[in-house]
């Protein structure tokens, strides 16, 4: 599993140094910003899977940055930390109103920051799933119902499309074929299993690399089937 990328934008160095140590002991990735606009350039660059984002920063503060991420259709759904040294409650709600997904006052403890830092993570990971998911070679915008196999439009049927969703979202568990067939099509298809079989076929043979070796929906023979890919 590919490592966790973060960006720190806090113009102390010392805090800098102590959140990327942290971080990075702990398997994230971590990139380092001084300033506001150069928090915005990398984040651009780089798309951060969070942003930690100190207030008091030179030039452009954090509160102009979190506004002008959330601006950012391409960066707009990145998770943001403020950090900063001010308690007041004005300030907490204001970094919340502007878009901030967590708050977290200076002087804080390492063990609080990790596990608030897990915490956004977690539940980005969570929300994700409900509209976007990337496997392999595929993506899936659940959204807008398009599949695209190394950058290039698949074309599924409605109903290729909501049994390749119920898999992913049920990932890792065995889904029986008359589990499918009555999530899918509805009780008038109760007995036609064959109806699944033909439907994961015609998946395979659009999304895998070798429909007859498929390494994304998995066959559990005499149940159902498993979407199984190990990140």
């Amino acid at each position: 599993m590919s490592k966790e990328k973060i960006l720190i934008v806090d113009d102390e160095e010392h805090i800098c140094e102590l959140i990327k140590f942290n971080l990075e002991n702990n398997g994230y990735k971590t990139i380092i910003a001084s300033e506001g606009m150069e928090a915005l350039k990398i984040a651009k660059e780089e798309r951060p899977k969070l942003i930690l984002l100190d207030v008091m920063l030179p030039g452009m503060d954090g509160y102009d940055v979190c506004k002008e991420i959330r601006k950012d259709e391409s960066i707009a759904s990145t998770p943001i930390m403020m950090i900063t040294a001010r308690g007041e409650e004005f300030d907490k709600v204001l970094g919340l109103e502007l878009g901030a997904d967590d708050y977290i006052t200076k002087p804080f403890s390492v063990r609080e920051l990790l596990a608030r830092v897990k915490a956004i993570l977690r539940r980005t990971a969570i929300k994700t799933l409900d509209k976007y998911y990337v496997f392999g070679d595929i993506s899936i915008d659940f959204d807008r119902h398009e599949v695209l196999k190394n950058g290039e439009k698949v074309e599924l049927t409605l109903k290729e499309f909501e049994l390749l969703q119920m898999l992913i979202k049920n990932k890792g568990r065995v889904m029986t074929r008359d589990f499918l067939l009555d999530k899918i099509w509805g009780y008038e298809y109760v007995g036609e299993t064959r109806t699944v079989d033909v439907h994961i076929r015609h998946i395979r043979q659009k999304i895998e690399s070798c429909d007859k070796k498929p390494k994304y929906i998995e066959t559990i023979r005499g149940i159902g089937y498993r979407f199984n890919w190990k990140e």
